[in-house]
């Protein structure tokens, strides 16, 4: 059974099982109005990829932001991928907010 677990002041998702980390998802807060949460990376340590822990964590990301009434923005390609194949789960954020959250990623790529 998979555990997830959110560590917002580190922007990470993490997947575990059996106290054993097995994936994650690195993210930011997107500051602003509306706010929004920016995944960018989605990570499945290979030997526990196939068992549908990424898909996991993506659906929690979006239920997380659901909670908090706030957009998510895809910037991860897993994720993006995750959520034109899940229109009902994965509303798109509004262009500006892309445009942002790439501006912010772009600011400070060597923490991503």
């Amino acid at each position: 059974m998979v555990q997830l677990r959110d560590d917002r002041s580190r922007g990470l998702l993490a997947a575990s099982e059996d106290g054993e980390a097995v994936g994650r998802i690195d993210y930011f807060t997107l500051d602003g109005r509306p706010a929004a949460l920016v995944a960018v990376h989605t990570v499945v340590e290979p030997e526990h990829e196939g068992k549908g822990i990424a898909s996991a964590l993506v659906r929690e990301f979006y239920a997380m932001a659901a909670r908090e009434g706030v957009p998510v923005v895809p910037l991860c390609p897993y994720a993006a991928t995750w959520a034109e194949r899940h229109p009902d789960e994965a509303p798109a954020a509004p262009a500006a907010l892309v445009e942002a959250a790439r501006a912010r990623l772009a600011a400070d790529p060597e923490r991503w």
